[in-house]
């Protein structure tokens, strides 16, 4: 299971960095993906990285404002997000999922039908 962590409490206008990690497998070769589920509402997808971590996704909701990256050498995916809105606010989860051959939005279409979530974390936008 991968584990985000890294969410808060933070006024509208400021910034956090989510952070994605697993010690089960080595996330070198996996797209890996972020998502997030307000209160009452269904999981969106909000951004992917490819396995090269040379391609990227961003809902637009978040373009401009969200950046995704990773370190392999710390097994882990990041999500940069400034310029955070109280819309912003939900549970925040990662998840990874073979991506060659397929693009990003087809990989995170993998990822939401995937059983297994960690357990997210929880990021709080006030105004």
């Amino acid at each position: 299971q991968l584990q985000a962590s890294g969410g808060g409490l933070v006024q509208a206008g400021g910034s956090l960095r989510l952070s994605c990690a697993t010690s089960g497998f080595s996330l070198d070769y996996y797209a890996v993906g972020w998502f997030r589920q307000a209160p009452g509402k269904e999981r969106e997808g909000v951004s992917c990285l490819s396995g090269s971590g040379g391609g990227t996704y961003y809902a637009d909701s978040v373009r401009g404002r969200f950046t995704i990256s990773r370190d392999n050498a710390k097994n882990t995916v990041y999500l940069q997000m400034n310029s955070l809105k109280p819309e912003d606010t939900a549970v925040y989860y990662c998840q990874a999922a073979p991506g060659w051959g397929i693009t990003l939005v087809q990989a995170m279409g993998v990822m939401e039908g995937m059983n297994s979530w960690g357990k997210g974390t929880q990021v709080t936008v006030s105004s």
